[in-house]
């Protein structure tokens, strides 16, 4: 989707079409979780502290993210797309893959499914989407960026190598700051001198990781598209104006294990593991979990063991906190194995 939460935002208040919105809410901790397009224009960002988006485009139109709202249109998208396959693999709320070799309405190609989806989705729900169309799944995620927004673009099968050669290697994935500036060390900055270093020299450079630079560069992904992935964690977060003591966080933890609870799908399995994440003044992160005996049935349930868990942050005193969070994780039948939670 298209910038999607500002899009929902703009859909909704048509006195805000055309002007630069941000999503976000106000206070000099806080992040932008989406810009329109517009807002885009003037160098705003999501995930940008929102006090930078204010200097940036004083201009903008500021609002609270609506998240109820967001998750019903994603659940009416996610609708269309089941039209055409059950292979769909969500990836937010507003991304997802799907895998139409064989599509429910017999369409010929997998760029004429693309087509229909997305005047489905203009036609729906009043929003544009980007669809990138290609052999395998990261090929199509690139795709997908290329033409945004209200884009198609095809990626044919013949074409993966030409496509892929010109491409700065931070376009793939897993090449985050780091990686890239290790590559740009070694003098590699576009898939076609990645492609030029053999597997031995990039296991040797880059360990496990090399491996998949090498099948990267040369279009190969054999990663399936997983539909109805169990849920690993759950969690809600916060960031505080000013920083808290640690005895002043007992509310705060009441109102975030509220949070995930309304936002639990009642017919996910159980949730066995608790977790406490804080972050201090001095960005030292901290967690602790705990696995009671029985899984918490409801969100006080949630919250006093969230509230135990904060009991044992054994920090001095005189320590402040500028974040806390509280999530659920280790989700698995009563007769499941036990797992580490992966939270955070």
């Amino acid at each position: 989707m298209d910038a999607f939460y500002a899009s929902v935002e703009q859909r909704d208040r048509p006195e805000w079409r055309g002007q630069p919105l941000v999503v976000a809410w106000r206070g000099k901790r806080s992040v932008v979780c989406a810009a329109s397009y517009e807002a885009r224009a003037f160098g705003v960002r999501s995930a940008m502290p929102t006090v930078r988006a204010e200097r940036l485009c004083p201009q903008a139109i500021f609002t609270p993210p609506d998240f109820p709202r967001y998750r019903a249109v994603s659940a009416a998208v996610r609708t269309i797309f089941l039209r055409y396959t059950d292979v769909v693999e969500p990836l937010s709320l507003d991304e997802a893959y799907l895998d139409v070799t064989c599509n429910k309405r017999g369409l010929a190609t997998a760029t004429e499914v693309a087509r229909e989806i997305r005047a489905a989705i203009a036609r729906e729900t009043g929003l544009t989407a980007s669809a990138g169309v290609a052999p395998n799944k990261f090929l199509a995620k690139i795709a997908s960026d290329w033409r945004k927004p209200d884009g198609l673009t095809v990626i044919q099968p013949h074409a993966v190598q030409d496509f892929l050669a010109p491409l700065a290697v931070g376009k793939l994935p897993g090449v985050g700051a780091a990686t890239d500036k290790a590559l740009a060390a070694l003098g590699i900055t576009t898939v076609a001198m990645l492609r030029a270093r053999s597997r031995a020299e990039l296991a040797r450079r880059f360990g496990k990781f090399g491996g998949r630079l090498f099948e990267l560069a040369r279009g190969i992904d054999e990663h399936a598209v997983t539909p109805h992935q169990p849920r690993r964690s759950l969690s809600a977060e916060t960031t505080f104006e000013t920083d808290l003591a640690l005895g002043a966080l007992a509310d705060v933890v009441d109102e975030l294990a509220a949070r995930v609870w309304r936002h639990l799908d009642a017919n996910a399995p159980p949730a066995h593991t608790v977790v406490l994440k804080l972050k201090t003044s001095e960005f030292r992160l901290i967690t602790r979990s705990l696995t009671p005996p029985q899984p918490p049935a409801s969100a006080a349930a949630l919250a006093t063991v969230a509230r135990e868990l904060l009991t044992r942050v054994a920090l001095p005193a005189r320590t402040r906190y500028r974040l806390a969070g509280v999530g659920l994780a280790n989700f698995r039948a009563h007769s499941a194995s036990r797992a580490q939670p992966d939270l955070f």
